[in-house]
């Protein structure tokens, strides 16, 4: 970094003459760029010095933002080129073409591009953020679009890339071709972006003319771009992950599930693969799971009540506790956070899964597998000869399995399982339609917990909302305003790089605690409707998913949209 450069910095008060010390005793060691070094330790930030260098150079600075850069200019640039130097053109007018480059200091740059372009174009320059700059080669050009690029001029390539769309090819050609270290490379830079996006899940979706990837972040599907060439890879890319999990490769006609533990760059992910077949090739869901996750009620979103009442019910020494709720509800997560809370050396925990998603230290878990015999009722009975005081159950799907569960409980341990039910009451009449006695459930079940999972507004980006509310829905926000405020204050986000422009940025739960007192255990045993027992539940204090959504909302975590979008009006909750 030049001398200048540094004194804009220190002008402008961007950085502390300790700070630019401190960094030059580091690039003494290392040898790293002392602007890198000023960014890394959060000395500057990125856009800062991007900025100051502008000033140094006398270049217009520019943020990419929602800045739309037309295709016919993004096409003189190849891909490889453009990410080489860290370089994405943006405008052409008549002959001259404007790049955003991020650093003016190395001068051979715009010569460089000028050869590479056998000068074609004059090269006019404008300065923009690393950062900025990759995240837009990836959003015009595609992931792995350099990769796909190099792939497609190799001779040897294109000769594997036909055979493997044409033909069966042997076990032996496959394996090379999902061994080959462009296609590794490129599966790695889908999944290291998953990773560094927060995704949850990577949708691999192939179409006659296309091949389409999504990721699921925050509950939400979002498609990433991808080069147009890459359909034509799918055979080497599917039988790159099925490699990885262990899966049959020539296989293409079955669907097939498998998991994988890999290691991508410094990061450690554990993958869960399904791969469907469809008339247009096969289909690939990845899950993502943290190889060592931190589960606390904070993490839960808890209420202050909520948690109360759940710390109460893992002090009892047996009964049964449901969590209800659709897939994708983070009813999983809810039962590892409570088992982690009792996993101590004086509890004997094991689990039943399908699939087990964290493995836990301190706990037998079980892998439900049907094919031999192993199901969610075989499995109880043998846990049941190792003594355990806790168990879990992952999923109550049958009356067998809902049976089982229940008598354990009467038999002096704590159970915990989910159950699939849109509320907490409709659990009840669920259980009962299984065929399990009524007595059964007022005598073991403790607790029904119906839960949802909310996006949180982005914090970089949140601004108040203000629009206009019905009157419905202004009278429900009006009942739940804590004591003390008499005016609704509402919030949404506007949308910025950090969340993606989506405006809102991870996930909290909504909850509803249906806790079976001698009221609602009078009305299971009659048999009553899901709506009789949530209007009682709620005479009795119960929170719903929907006022507890509206809690959150009046504290700004989240916002009206995202309540409306997973909850309904309950029965006894109408204005």
């Amino acid at each position: 970094m030049s001398e200048r450069v540094e004194e804009t910095l220190l002008k402008n008060q961007m950085i502390t003459a300790g700070h630019l010390d401190e960094a030059r005793v580091e690039q003494k060691k290392t040898g790293e760029p002392l602007g890198s070094i000023l960014v890394r330790k959060g000395f500057v930030r990125e856009e800062d010095l991007s900025r100051a260098l502008a000033e140094q150079y006398k270049l217009p600075f520019i943020r990419f933002g929602k800045f739309l850069i037309q295709h016919e200019v993004i096409e003189k640039v190849p891909p490889k080129l453009a990410m080489h130097y860290k370089m994405v053109p943006i405008k052409l007018s008549k002959d001259i073409l404007t790049v955003a480059i991020s650093n003016p200091q190395d001068i051979r740059v715009l010569d460089d591009i000028r050869v590479a372009l056998k000068a074609r174009y004059r090269i006019e320059a404008v300065i923009a953020s690393e950062t900025d700059i990759v995240n837009a080669i990836k959003k015009y050009y595609g992931l792995g679009a350099e990769t796909v690029e190099g792939i497609m001029e190799s001779a040897e390539g294109k000769q594997n890339l036909a055979d493997a769309v044409d033909v069966d090819s042997l076990v032996d050609d496959i394996e090379k071709q999902a061994g080959d270290a462009s296609v590794v490379k490129l599966v790695n830079q889908v999944l290291l972006e998953a990773w560094g996006n927060r995704a949850t899940d990577i949708h691999i979706e192939p179409y006659r003319s296309k091949l389409q990837l999504r990721y699921r972040v925050d509950g939400m599907l979002y498609p990433a771009e991808m080069p147009p060439q890459i359909r034509r890879f799918l055979p080497a890319i599917i039988s790159r992950i099925k490699i990885m999990s262990n899966l049959n490769i020539v296989e293409r006609r079955l669907p097939q599930d498998g998991r994988a533990s890999i290691k991508v760059g410094e990061r450690k992910m554990d993958l869960r693969i399904s791969v469907l077949p469809t008339p247009h090739g096969e289909s690939v869901v990845i899950r993502i799971l943290p190889t060592s996750m931190l589960f606390s009620f904070e993490e839960l979103g808890l209420s202050a009540p909520h948690r109360a009442i759940l710390e109460e019910l893992l002090k009892r020494p047996y009964g049964i506790i449901f969590v209800t709720g659709p897939t994708g509800a983070g009813k999983s997560t809810t039962l590892y956070t409570s088992l982690s809370q009792l996993n101590t050396p004086k509890n004997k925990i094991i689990t039943i899964e399908d699939p087990i998603e964290y493995e836990i230290e301190g706990i037998t878990q079980i892998q439900v597998m049907p094919q031999i015999g192993l199901t969610f009722a075989q499995g109880l009975r043998s846990m049941l000869r190792h003594d355990p005081d806790v168990m879990m159950v992952g999923e109550v799907r049958d009356f067998e399995t809902a049976e089982l569960a229940i008598r354990i409980a009467l038999t002096g341990h704590l159970v915990f399982s989910t159950l699939h039910t849109n509320d907490a009451a409709s659990a009840v009449t669920r259980l009962l339609d299984m065929g399990v006695d009524s007595f059964l459930i007022v005598s073991s079940v403790e607790c029904f917990i119906a839960q949802r999972l909310v996006r949180l507004i982005c914090t970089k980006c949140h601004q108040e909302d203000k629009r206009a509310l019905e009157p419905g829905l202004k009278q429900e926000l009006t009942d739940r305003l804590p004591a003390g405020q008499k005016e609704i204050k509402l919030y949404i986000g506007e949308g910025c790089e950090d969340c993606n422009f989506s405006g809102y940025k991870g996930r909290t739960g909504i909850h509803e605690f249906l806790v079976l007192n001698s009221a609602i255990k009078k009305l299971v045993i009659k048999k009553s409707s899901a709506d009789d027992l949530k209007e009682q539940a709620i005479k009795n204090g119960m929170i719903t998913l929907r006022n507890d959504g509206w809690d959150k909302v009046l504290a700004g975590k989240t916002s009206i949209d995202e309540i409306l979008r997973v909850t309904q009006v309950a029965a006894g909750e109408d204005n």
